[in-house]
């Protein structure tokens, strides 16, 4: 094992998301990035899915340190989960650990985590790594990307990115770096595949202005813009933009004044003195002098957003001729609900603006294909590995990657769980590792069963069915009639008919069971169940959740 580097994937190769990635050489492992991702339709009741950590916590002595690229969601939101089993460093720019800070501080683990401050353009050194932080530009600041020097050779891991040659804070995207280690010899690069399937070059973020600047002038009343709450120069331009129109900027929804207040604490985002109108001054404030920043652009259920939409929000309300500007693109899965929230906005004849048809309200963070062919032919790495996307997003980086040339080596095609090990004569795939998706419920830090999700799809589409039996426990009779309960189960019209049947039929069954399985609660309670699932099934088709209750008298 010691003279050979592993590349373990955990997350993020054959889905949006979760993100993770373990690099290992000899008894030394660091892990870049600890991404959450949003549960699609099926997992019902899940709050967020992260990635199984099984081959960190067996191998839990050889983790160093956590190595994070920037503060989005997708790379750092499973920090609060893993960290109870891994407390090990975090290293991060200062923006993104102060997202990590707030986190942790939400979830009660702050006391015994040790954050690492990092600066782009300096290097850290963790065992057999030497790491240097490399600027790069994205939707959100203080990004970077990783060129982690091993003893086999440098691997660059490029985080999220895109090459603005206009980024709105005039911090550049630093050719210089890649084209160095270039230079010098690359022996991996992994790298973000989230646009591939856009040709061309990702537009400057500096393109939204002129027309969000056009939408606010021309707006007879207030302006609500919505994007991410981690897109600071998305919300610098928009302070910006009131101020050049002669507005004034409030802030509304709880992800999003707690992002401003951050950036505007470390000096990241600039708001002219007495600009900010307070949140409950909004309603009673001139709207043609008003411009509001809302976050919830994804129409979560009970987000800021939706709720202004259907007009159930405190501090806030869309009327007639109000200007709606959704600045964030739709993220696959959430169409429906967004158009239905766009719905409401048109509803009450508001001014709405949400896709770029009609001049740019959003451009995206991402790398399309010429800067990702331009990444490829400066870094020219003897490997290739493609991260972050689906698996048909994966596929077509792999190939944009034989198309460019400049890969010396292999261009390998992995997912989660499929470790790769370079060696000082090639790179080979080895047993996948234990990989996949951990489902949380936000009340909780605890991680829910496959079975539960499974149960609560069985709720969703057949209901449930109680039976309730009283049984004396000396002689083992029945006290009364069994009572069924039902919900989400029967049609109206023959449903008496049904439960009354499903009496006689829990009456027989105990009546038929001997003695001693009248004693045992749990063996009755499975005969019960069988039987009436029999039934019911036989009677109505349907395969209702069953659970028996016994009350002893």
């Amino acid at each position: 094992m010691s003279q050979s580097l592993w590349a373990i994937p955990l997350g993020g190769l054959g889905e949006f998301g979760m993100n993770m990635l373990a690099l290992r050489y000899g008894d030394d492992l660091i892990v870049i990035d600890a991404g959450m991702m949003f549960p699609e339709a099926e997992l019902l009741g899940v709050d967020i899915v992260i990635p199984d950590i099984t081959y960190l916590k067996e191998n839990r002595d050889a983790v160093r340190a956590i190595i994070l690229t920037h503060g989005h969601e997708d790379h750092i939101g499973a920090l609060p989960y893993i960290l109870r089993d891994l407390n090990v460093p975090i290293y991060g720019t200062r923006f993104t650990l102060a997202l990590v800070h707030k986190r942790l501080e939400e979830h009660a683990l702050l006391e015994q985590a040790d954050l690492r401050e990092v600066l782009p353009g300096r290097t850290v050194e963790v065992g057999p790594f030497e790491i240097e932080f490399i600027y790069v530009t994205h939707s959100t600041i203080d990004c970077v990307a990783l060129a982690v020097r091993t003893p086999l050779g440098v691997v660059i891991h490029s985080g999220d990115f895109k090459m603005d040659p206009t980024p709105s804070d005039q911090q550049p995207f630093d050719l210089h770096a890649f084209a160095r280690y270039g230079h010098e010899g690359v022996l991996a690069l992994f790298s973000d595949s989230t646009n591939i399937e856009r040709p061309g070059y990702t537009p400057s973020e500096r393109a939204v202005w002129p027309r969000i600047e056009e939408l606010c002038r021309a707006a007879p009343r207030k302006v609500l813009v919505s994007c991410f709450a981690s897109s600071i120069h998305r919300i610098q331009q928009v302070v910006d933009i009131a101020a050049t129109v002669g507005r004034k900027i409030g802030f509304v929804g709880r992800s999003m004044v707690d992002n401003v207040e951050i950036a505007h604490s470390l000096g990241y985002l600039r708001i002219p003195d007495g600009m900010v109108v307070r949140a409950q001054d909004l309603k009673s404030f001139d709207p043609k002098k008003l411009t509001v920043l809302v976050s919830g652009s994804q129409a979560e259920p009970m987000s800021s957003l939706s709720r202004v939409a259907v007009d159930s929000h405190r501090l806030l309300s869309v009327e007639e001729t109000d200007t709606v500007i959704l600045s964030a693109r739709i993220i696959p899965g959430n169409e429906k609900a967004i158009f239905r929230m766009l719905d409401h906005m048109f509803r009450r004849r508001a001014l709405v603006y949400y896709d770029n048809s009609n001049g740019v309200i959003h451009v995206s963070g991402h790398a399309s294909q010429e800067e990702q062919k331009l990444l490829l032919n400066l870094v020219r790495p003897r490997y290739f590995i493609p991260i972050h996307g689906e698996y048909r997003q994966l596929f077509r980086h792999a190939a944009l990657a034989h198309q460019v040339g400049a890969v010396s080596g292999e261009v390998l095609l992995l997912e989660d769980g499929q470790p790769v090990e370079f060696t000082a004569e090639g790179a080979y795939r080895r047993e996948p590792v234990p990989a996949g998706r951990v489902c949380v419920d936000s009340g909780s830090l605890e991680e829910i069963e496959e079975v539960v999700i499974r149960d609560r799809k069985h709720l969703s589409e057949d209901g449930v069915v109680v039976p309730i039996i009283a049984i004396d426990k000396h002689t083992g009779k029945l006290e009364s009639l069994p009572e069924i309960v039902s919900r989400g189960f029967l049609p109206s019209e023959n449903g008496h008919e049904v439960l009354n049947g499903a009496r006689d039929v829990v009456l027989r069954t105990v009546e038929q069971s001997n003695p001693e399985e009248k004693m045992d609660w749990s063996v009755i309670k499975e005969k019960i169940r069988v039987d009436l699932k029999r039934y019911l099934n036989k009677q109505t088709s349907k395969r209702p959740l069953i659970l028996p209750v016994i009350l002893e008298v």
